[in-house]
């Protein structure tokens, strides 16, 4: 039985994974993002999630990325057991990081997002598209199949904002068991505010829903798709790359090769409406990974499968596209728990 959903069994023959790395300040309001053990963490969650997918470990963050209260490992460790199990080359982006990880990485020489509850939430994203997109052709020749994930905390909270400037409305997920709504739609109802945005004002100007509401990861996302534009494209992630497809979508770019791939986590999530938001956008295929924590021997896998993180760092993409390589569930699951025993987390 497949643990993706629907089943594909294409294999790409030289596919990539990417992973764009990103802050916005938005992160910092107290009890909104749960991508760390402490607001002020938040900062270092997407070079931990980085220095751990390429070399097994945390090198210059301070703790490895978690959630609390249970302290759930990141979902990196996901990324990173089916990039081991793959083999497929894989790429960094820096896309207005505040703490950079040390490992190798393409810098888009962004700034980082600044809280969208002031006038600019992003500075200049039509120049991180274009450099994205730049990045991107240099790779075109050597792949055929992109997957491209994102770590950003605070990211869905932005995400709705994008998403309601462009006049998509729906709820959000969570990186937290318990999903703080109230405080999501009143921060976004703040920064709509202090922009002099209106709920699909901005559906002509996604840049400037980007630049008012969003974080930079998006126009680096947004970048890519457009220089890999003919290939076949997998956003990972839930939520925000929804808000991500809606942008490539109303950049008036090609969105009939991008299929969305996450967890089944974001899927079932009932504080959101992920499908409902995917099919108002029209996108044509999404596939929800499953990795089965509910039958691992590690306990701190379990709070996965009750709403305690749900994706991120590519997760969903990774588990897809492992499932391309032949690699079923079981054998997944093995090499996390292991992967988990070697970093000593999640026991």
């Amino acid at each position: 039985m497949s643990w993706i959903t629907p089943e594909v069994t294409c294999k790409p023959e030289n596919p990539i994974f990417i992973c764009v790395l990103s802050n916005t300040k938005t992160a910092h309001i107290p009890k909104l993002s749960a991508a760390g053990k402490t607001a002020e963490l938040t900062d270092y969650t997407p070079a931990g999630d980085a220095e751990l997918m390429e070399t097994g470990n945390i090198i210059s963050v301070p703790v490895l990325p978690m959630t609390p209260p249970l302290d759930t490992p990141t979902p990196a460790i996901m990324t990173s057991s089916a990039l081991r199990l793959t083999g497929v080359p894989h790429y960094f982006i820096n896309s207005g990081l505040i703490a950079t990880p040390q490992v190798s990485y393409i810098d888009l020489e962004a700034k980082p997002g600044e809280d969208i509850r002031e006038k600019i939430a992003v500075h200049a994203p039509e120049e991180i598209f274009k450099r994205a997109k730049a990045e991107a052709e240099k790779l075109r020749d050597k792949t055929d199949y992109v997957v491209i994930g994102e770590s950003i905390p605070g990211g869905t909270t932005t995400a709705k904002g994008v998403l309601n400037a462009l006049g998509y409305d729906g709820e959000v997920s969570s990186s937290s068991h318990e999903n703080p709504l109230k405080l999501k739609n009143r921060v976004v109802k703040e920064a709509m505010e202090a922009s002099g945005v209106s709920f699909g004002s901005l559906r002509e100007d996604p840049f400037r829903a980007v630049a008012t509401l969003g974080d930079p990861m998006m126009p680096a996302v947004a970048g890519l798709v457009a220089g890999f534009e003919g290939l076949d494209i997998v956003l990972a992630g839930g939520t925000q790359m929804a808000a991500v497809f809606a942008v490539i979508k109303h950049l008036g770019l090609d969105t009939a090769r991008i299929s969305l791939a996450t967890t089944r986590y974001v899927v079932e999530d009932k504080s959101a409406n992920f499908m409902e938001i995917t099919k108002a956008l029209g996108v044509a295929n999404v596939y929800a990974a499953d990795p089965g924590f509910g039958k691992s021997a590690l306990p701190g896998l379990h709070p996965y499968e009750t709403g305690t993180i749900k994706e991120g760092a590519g997760a969903g993409g990774a588990m897809y596209l492992a499932s391309l390589f032949g690699v079923s569930q079981e054998e997944f699951r093995t090499e996390v728990e292991n992967f988990c025993k070697e970093i000593k987390t999640g026991q």
